[in-house]
């Protein structure tokens, strides 16, 4: 069995190392042997000395594409172009497509869920959300039975670093992105992070999950808002109340509608989220039946991510041949405004958070 990788950054040589130190145990869980035999990447082979797979590189899709030995395709690359053509072209051809690309399941997951459905291949994406965290597949099969009506949490560890920093060590804004950067866990550019967007994304996959239609991040009544323009101010008003401030990504069904948010948010200390600090995700989903319960670990990172992409990769090399159970319709999501319990400056307090 044949496995192909497109694109060879951070999480895409992460998933090839991973995939080659854990081959064994695949192969183990598979009864067949697995190989990768493709790495697409526009840099020459050349530039990474040391890579122990580098006869593996391409710079050809369609190589990848008309090989009928490669079954199981993760896409890397990121962004929506050339990423969805890529995607939707090799689930058309009935190979099992995995990604960490949240922007392209946000906005295209609906119309690849449905193509891998009718060409009975995967289109898995449990890396796109919470890094190694498991999430999705648990939402998908776990609590599928349960009646789901919210779920929150901190979902961009890049900002939770920068909060912890801003009201555990008294640092401002700047300096603690300064920070971040230094420890890569900042991009040059962290426009995506600081201002929401990235964990906007990922609570609209989610949400889409939960409630069986596509919410859509680029809908007007979807609220992001990031952490820049937090101060001082903001800092002693969540002290005052005793809790702190954490970018909460939040979608809650309100009858047939639902509201879905992204921003900086009064957190009590009492809460379970209150104590995630640093680069550390928590996920909180909350049903009828079971509760509050509790994702928590690593966000993001190169082999947290990675390794949720591997996982992905055996889970589409186990049911070849056989199209994923999630999906959702394309038809929209109606959403609602956001309503908060109180604002302040630039801290929003919900109820029952």
């Amino acid at each position: 069995m044949k496995i192909a990788i497109l694109g060879h950054g951070v999480v895409g040589s992460g998933t090839a190392e991973v995939f080659l130190k854990n081959k064994k145990s695949i192969e183990a869980g598979l009864g067949k042997e697995v190989a990768l035999k493709y790495v697409l990447e526009i840099r020459d082979a050349g530039e990474f000395p040391d890579c122990a797979y580098s006869d593996c590189f391409v710079k050809d899709f369609n190589l990848i594409l008309d090989d009928p030995e490669v079954t199981v395709v993760a896409e890397l690359i990121g962004g929506i172009e050339p990423a969805y053509s890529f995607v939707k072209a090799l689930l058309l051809k009935g190979k099992s497509v995995v990604t960490s690309n949240k922007e392209l399941v946000a906005k295209k997951g609906a119309e690849l869920l449905a193509i891998a459905r009718e060409k009975n291949a995967a289109f898995l994406f449990e890396a796109s959300v919470g890094g190694g965290i498991p999430i999705i597949r648990p939402l998908n099969q776990c609590l599928a039975a349960d009646s789901i009506n919210e779920i929150a949490g901190i979902l961009n560890g890049t900002t939770n670093f920068i909060l912890t920093k801003m009201f555990r060590d008294g640092m401002g804004f700047d300096e603690a992105l300064k920070l971040a950067q230094e420890y890569g866990y900042a991009e040059r550019d962290p426009s995506d992070d600081v201002n929401g967007i990235d964990a906007c994304r990922k609570i609209c996959i989610l949400a889409s999950i939960i409630f069986g239609k596509r919410v859509n991040p680029d809908n007007a009544l979807v609220l992001a808002e990031g952490i820049s323009k937090l101060n001082r101010e903001d800092i002693a008003f969540c002290e005052s109340k005793g809790g702190t401030a954490k970018l909460i990504a939040r979608a809650v069904k309100r009858g047939d509608k639902v509201e879905v948010s992204v921003c900086p948010t009064f957190v009590s200390n009492d809460s379970q989220l209150a104590g995630v600090s640093d680069v550390y995700n928590a996920i909180l989903v909350r049903g009828e039946a079971t509760g509050d319960v509790v994702f928590y670990g690593k966000g993001a990172g190169k082999y947290p991510t990675a390794s949720a992409v591997v996982n992905d990769i055996a889970n589409a090399l186990k049911n070849s041949g056989a199209s994923s159970t999630l999906i959702w319709d394309e038809e929209e999501q109606v959403l609602s405004e956001v309503t908060f319990a109180e604002k302040f400056g630039n801290i929003r307090v919900f109820d029952n958070l």
